[in-house]
């Protein structure tokens, strides 16, 4: 990074940002390798376990919208700061009171919420202090804290069989207390911000149909990388009887893959267009994803083709997010919220729909044959509408797409 990049906006906002997102995201993510463990004690079926560990996704897509009202009406500093108590809180309880029943479980979920929706909030945050050139930049570090599922899936098991999965809240307010006290001192709103988006925004970008195929195709990426990392621990333990710690270093080797891979998702669809990588990502994605679904006997390939699918779903996310601004460029923060809402959508129905599939059937096969055809659906719907874009969006957005 060029010195310039530094001094062209707020380094400490950037950070704090970044770390908000990053512990955000650990917590919005908990219930998903803790599930195992918690539907034990909790005598849960399978299908109220992943319903449990969907909630927050669906509560978060949600969410977003309103925190990111908070953020356009106030500020985006203050909306982070409410965020943060209102997750603060909910796991504070959860941890002095206990969870003692599905139905309180599901209530967590729905207060994870907000912590999901830290994304309307940390990236117009960071993204208000840099002029266009560097916005790719403070971009990609912000949206880096989708790595903080990682944590979650390396260390939750582990805590909640040393201390109890209840504790694991407890511990959990460590963190997010001094990511609090960090936001509040080092972030700081941009002198100038954009004026704030009105529902009739919102609607009239719904009606151009090109909004509708771009929250597929994130609702397909960011819906599976999500939904994927919810239901995987509860998939391995079901599948191949691992304890719930293997489990969970399992789940985090395929979610730092495609935590890894947005920013260089956004790289490479620069490189050779938005639209060529992703049909790629699709086809790979969907093979893997297929081949998976006949139950292979061995664990060890089945992580190594969930990598690989995670690899090419996180680089998606980089790739859709690389296109959204040359077709959308004047409604880029209508649609970023619109998109980040069905992606959300997308990972709750993939991780509820895995789980009750499961539980109908007896495995997973159908619902990940299921989730496999729709990235070929994705593929079809990708390749049928690049002819028109190429005429729709005009010459120089193409060259930039590469079709």
């Amino acid at each position: 990074m060029h010195t310039s990049f530094w001094k062209a906006g707020h380094p400490p906002t950037l950070f704090a940002a970044f770390l908000y997102f990053d512990l955000s995201f650990m917590v919005w993510y908990v219930l998903g390798p803790l599930g195992v463990q918690i539907a034990a004690d909790l005598g849960l079926t399978t299908q109220q376990r992943s319903l449990m560990v969907a909630t927050p996704i669906l509560a978060g897509a949600i969410l977003r919208f309103v925190l990111g009202i908070l953020a356009d009406r106030t500020s985006p500093k203050s909306a982070g700061l409410f965020g943060q108590v209102v997750v603060i809180l909910a796991l504070a309880v959860a941890w002095l009171h206990g969870i003692h029943s599905f139905e309180q479980a599901l209530l967590l979920g729905l207060f994870l919420g907000f912590a999901g929706a830290s994304f309307a909030v940390s990236l117009p945050l960071a993204s208000q202090w840099y002029p266009p050139e560097h916005q790719g930049k403070a971009m990609g570090i912000a949206g880096a804290g989708n790595s903080g599922t990682v944590l979650a899936a390396l260390f939750a098991p582990g805590l909640a069989a040393l201390f109890g999965w209840n504790n694991v809240f407890g511990l959990a307010l460590i963190p997010l207390l001094l990511t609090l006290l960090i936001f509040a001192g080092m972030a700081k709103n941009a002198p100038t911000r954009p004026a704030p988006k009105a529902l009739g925004d919102y609607l009239k970008a719904l009606a151009d149909k090109d909004s509708w195929w771009f929250m597929f195709f994130y609702s397909v990426t960011f819906g599976g990388f999500l939904g994927l990392a919810s239901a995987l621990p509860g998939y391995f333990f079901d599948q191949y009887g691992f304890d719930p710690v293997k489990a969970g270093y399992y789940t985090a080797a395929c979610v730092f893959a495609g935590s890894l891979m947005r920013p260089l998702g956004g790289a490479l669809a620069d490189r050779i267009g938005g639209i060529r990588s992703l049909l790629v990502m699709y086809t790979v994605a969907a093979l893997a994803i297929a081949v998976v679904g006949v139950n292979l006997p061995s664990a060890s390939a089945a992580l190594a083709l969930f990598v690989v699918a995670m690899l090419c779903l996180g680089a998606g996310n980089g790739a859709v997010f690389q296109l959204v601004p040359q077709r959308f460029h004047r409604e880029i923060g209508v649609m970023t919220g619109l998109i980040g809402m069905a992606g959300g959508i997308g990972g709750f129905c993939l991780a509820a729909g895995l789980g009750a599939i499961k539980q109908a059937s007896g495995d997973y096969q159908l619902g990940l044959w299921l989730f496999a055809s729709l990235g070929v659906l994705a593929w079809i719907g990708l390749f049928s509408v690049k002819r028109r874009w190429r005429s729709t969006w005009g010459s120089s957005a193409m060259t930039a797409a590469r079709v």
